[in-house]
């Protein structure tokens, strides 16, 4: 069975079957979880805050980061 064959067989399962079958392939993947993600984020930006109190790091204005990023994508 080609990806093709196996594709037409998934869109002709009910629906209920397709978030089933969705699932299974997401969880496949290995990704990390939601929960996993917001906890990295919390962690980054706890790391980021401290390197900020401790003088580490400096501040970036929003609209030159923003500047920067648009001449890195033109």
């Amino acid at each position: 069975m080609d990806l093709q064959q196996i594709q037409e067989a998934a869109l002709s399962l009910p629906r209920e079957h397709r978030v089933i079958l969705i699932e299974r392939l997401l969880l496949s993947l290995d990704l990390p979880l939601e929960q996993e993600l917001r906890s990295d984020w919390l962690l980054e930006a706890r790391r980021r805050a401290d390197e900020l109190d401790a003088l580490s790091a400096r501040a970036v204005p929003a609209k030159d980061v923003m500047r920067k990023a648009r001449t890195l994508t033109d």
